[in-house]
């Protein structure tokens, strides 16, 4: 390809990126919103809510089974159309998993959202890519749509764009992807901030000098804690999956029946303190209230059994919140401030678990600042290193 042809390619994909971060940045601000209104209300009622749960699970896997079943495939579908492994994403997967998460989160499931977001952004960059015959739309436009899904969501267009191109492994991080990619997160991000989506961000004021031995051995030991931790959760997450999956095979018994227990222990331990999405525990780690030291591994547990059973929704928002109310209690115990230690988790056990390096330097960067950056890359690249190539997405990218 010549020089100007390839000019010509890269600005039609500048185009196209601001369009899908237009129209996908909205789709993020209407999600958003009523998913913040359906978990405050459920936070309120969660006592006659609860109880629902496994009804809830019947109906969201009705509406797939009725409606498109392909699309319970969900991000492994989006990596099925990367790897050209099949034509097409089903437009029905918006509708269906929008609706499929304010469910489970309405009635108490301990999920994310960010897979809905990047499922999103996914089928509709690749359907305008399809639509317009763009060459090697299969991935690129994927990583559009991605960055967009996720950036209008979060409002974090640096790591919304390494997270897609990390997570969608395009092989290299060329212009080709970067700048379109870039382009749709930014436009995402302003898009849903516009109509009312608010970014989460923490002003951070602690810091600690990194000249001491005792200092170095604590961030290097909370490197490997936090990676240790990714690890686990995306090592149990598939495993129970597969143990599920082989075990109940129906998908309506599977999720039907083994909601009934989570919606007793939701319900009984701490009155739904582990249900939704853990910005109750985030906020909790940043705001100096109390933080039990058992609040990560019971969230890690519910959110992986929410997930595993069918339930729809995410893990990356219970991810930061598992990182956060982990470093609380880790920087209590190495004498390091637990608000800083709680946003190095926030940012090192998403990374970890996601197998991602600079998405979660970036997430440090656009939630908490560029004060500790130094201490963000370190414990991240720690992280990354501890967890040992596993990822969430494992199973979709085969």
């Amino acid at each position: 390809m010549d020089k100007k042809s390839y000019i010509l390619q890269l600005l039609k994909y500048f185009v196209m990126a601001v369009i899908v971060g237009i129209i996908v940045g909205a789709i993020d601000a209407l999600f958003g919103r009523v998913l913040i209104a359906i978990s405050d209300f459920r936070t309120i009622h969660y006592q006659y809510l609860l109880p629902f749960l496994p009804i809830a699970g019947l109906v969201i896997t009705a509406m797939y089974y009725a409606f498109s079943k392909a699309s319970l495939k969900g991000m492994k579908l989006v990596f099925e159309a990367g790897q050209q492994k099949t034509d097409a994403i089903p437009l029905l997967l918006i509708p269906l998993v929008m609706i499929g998460t304010w469910l489970t989160h309405l009635f108490g499931g301990s999920a994310g959202r960010e897979g809905v977001a990047v499922q999103i952004g996914a089928t509709l960059s690749h359907a305008i890519g399809r639509k317009f015959k763009f060459p090697e739309n299969g991935r690129l436009m994927l990583v559009i749509g991605m960055a967009a899904g996720f950036g209008g969501l979060f409002q974090t267009p640096l790591s919304a764009t390494f997270f897609a191109i990390e997570v969608i492994v395009i092989g290299k991080m060329d212009y080709e992807a970067l700048l379109p990619a870039l382009a749709s997160a930014y436009t995402a991000a302003f898009t849903s901030h516009s109509l009312g989506l608010e970014k989460f961000s923490v002003v951070m004021k602690d810091t600690v000098n990194l000249s001491g031995t005792k200092t170095i051995a604590a961030v290097i030991c909370l490197g490997i804690i936090f990676g240790l931790t990714g690890r686990l959760f995306s090592f149990s997450l598939s495993k129970l999956k597969a143990f599920m999956g082989e075990k109940i095979m129906n998908q309506f018994l599977r999720i039907g029946f083994m909601a009934i227990p989570l919606a007793v222990l939701l319900f009984a331990v701490h009155g739904s303190r582990y249900s939704g999405l853990g910005t109750n525990l985030i906020s909790a780690g940043f705001t100096g209230q109390t933080i039990y030291g058992y609040d990560w591994i019971l969230k890690l547990l519910f959110t992986i059994f929410t997930l595993a059973i069918g339930f729809q929704g995410g893990e990356v928002t219970p991810l930061f919140s598992i990182g956060t109310s982990l470093g609380v209690i880790l920087g209590g115990l190495f004498g390091l401030p637990p608000m800083l230690c709680a946003a190095l988790g926030y940012a090192a056990v998403f990374g970890s678990a996601t197998n991602t390096l600079i998405a979660p330097i970036m997430i440090g960067l656009e939630v908490f600042g560029g004060a500790n950056m130094v201490l963000f890359v370190i414990v991240c690249a720690i992280a990354y290193g501890a967890n040992g190539d596993l990822s969430i997405y494992a199973q979709e990218k085969l």
